[in-house]
This record gives structure tokens, sequence and C-alpha cells, in this order.
């Protein structure tokens, strides 16, 4: 890992890790960290593109789970995903990031219709490129929509940012046994079962050869440990 050189990354936030202490909602602290560790990633000369959960505002499943229609629920994700994304962009441009929101769905003027190519052209003009809806259809994740985005615009790697520092065997906030991997193949996170992401999400990852590095993100500073080959977080590759 310490070996690698990257250009663009495709960067997944959590929405829940949004909320920080809060249950629900957007702490604006968190938010502020977000923003500063991914403007100094662009001043070191990186291409970014973000996608950003919602589940610190509406889940789809949860909403189903309660007797919502699972397509009208998945829609309401969609939507919490552009609050979220209009927040951290927000919070980009206050301290001089440029971002730029891009939405699956048609939603002009809260953002830009999502394409490829205008999704690199921010890039390289030097904005954070904000993609937001997921892949814009139900029953898919926002990891599946990470997935999907970080082969489109051709990133290097996903990087998966998450409360806990990386894969482990078992859940760590529930098994104090559970040893984390410091690499791992994505055939070996789907024989063990690891919740890293969705089977959807994980496949397109390996038939594209997308590397994954998940790490904790809630850790100001880690973002640039990981961009600059410091190892932490776990590797995710094929074989």
């Amino acid at each position: 890992m310490s070996e690698r050189k990257f250009k663009r990354v495709l960067l997944k936030l959590s929405g829940e890790s949004l909320a920080a202490g809060q249950k629900q909602g957007i702490d604006s602290t968190r938010l502020g960290q977000y923003a500063e560790q991914v403007k100094a990633a662009v001043e070191s000369g990186l291409q970014v593109a973000i996608v950003i959960g919602g589940g610190n505002i509406f889940r789809g499943l949860q909403g189903a789970s309660k007797g919502f229609d699972r397509v009208k629920g998945d829609q309401m994700g969609m939507l919490a995903t552009v609050i979220n994304s209009l927040a951290l962009s927000s919070a980009l441009e206050a301290i001089g990031q440029p971002a730029e929101v891009f939405t699956a769905i048609d939603m002009h003027p809260i953002g830009n219709h999502y394409s490829k190519w205008r999704a690199i052209k921010a890039m390289q003009e030097g904005k954070v490129a904000i993609l937001s809806c997921g892949t814009g259809n139900p029953f898919f994740t926002t990891d599946t929509g990470a997935a999907l985005r970080g082969v489109e615009v051709e990133a290097d790697v996903m990087l998966k940012g998450t409360r806990v520092d990386g894969i482990y065997t078992a859940d760590p906030e529930k098994d104090p046994t559970a040893t984390k991997f410091d690499k791992i193949t994505y055939d070996d996170v789907v024989a063990r079962g690891l919740k890293v992401m969705d089977l959807t999400a994980t496949a397109l990852c390996k038939e594209n050869k997308l590397p994954i590095i998940v790490f904790d993100m809630d850790t100001p500073g880690n973002l640039a440990k990981v961009l600059t080959g410091e190892p932490i977080g776990t590797f995710v590759y094929q074989a």
C-alpha cells in the first residue's frame, strides 16, 4: 500500500458518521473535519470524487421495515444523500475549496445531472465532485453507487471512510477477540461473509479491479495518512 500513488480517488463517506455523537442529522464539527481533510487532499494535487450515504437522515430499508413502499423508501434515501452532499459542498466552499454537486436524477438547480465527463471535468478544474443519489435506482445501496461511480470516473482506488479502522474477522465493537486484516482479497471478503459492503458493490469492484481501502475517516488526519501510504486501514484487492 505504501508504494501506491493515486491521481484520482473515489471517497465513500458514511451518512451515520456525519451525525457524529448525534443519532441523526448533521454534526457541524464532523462536517468541518471532513471538509478540511478533503481540501488538504485536493491541495496535494489529488482529484477527488465523493459519494456520501444518507443513513443519518433516512434509509430505504428501514422505511420498508416500517411499511413504506420499498421503491419510495429508496427514493427518500436518495434525497437524504442530496441533503448531505449539499451540506458537504457548502462546508468545502466555506473554506475556499470549490465543489460541485451532481445528482443521478435530474434535480436542477439543486445539482447538475451526473455524467462521467462532467464529473471528471470538474475534478480536472480542481473542484471536488460530490456524486449524490446513489445509482439513481431503487434496490441499490450507496456503496454500490460508490463502486459504480468509482469505476466510471476511472478512480485509482475507492477509499471507504468508516468509524472503524479497517476490516476485522468479526465486529470489533461486539467481539473483543476480533482481529484486523492489513489486506484481504475480494474473494476472501465474500467467502468469510465480512460486512465490508454489499455483494453487488464488492462484485463490481472485483470485476473492474478497483481496489478498496477501508479506514477510519472520523479521526482527523487519517485521510492524509492513507494517501501518503501509511499502513492504516485494510487494503482490499484482486488476487
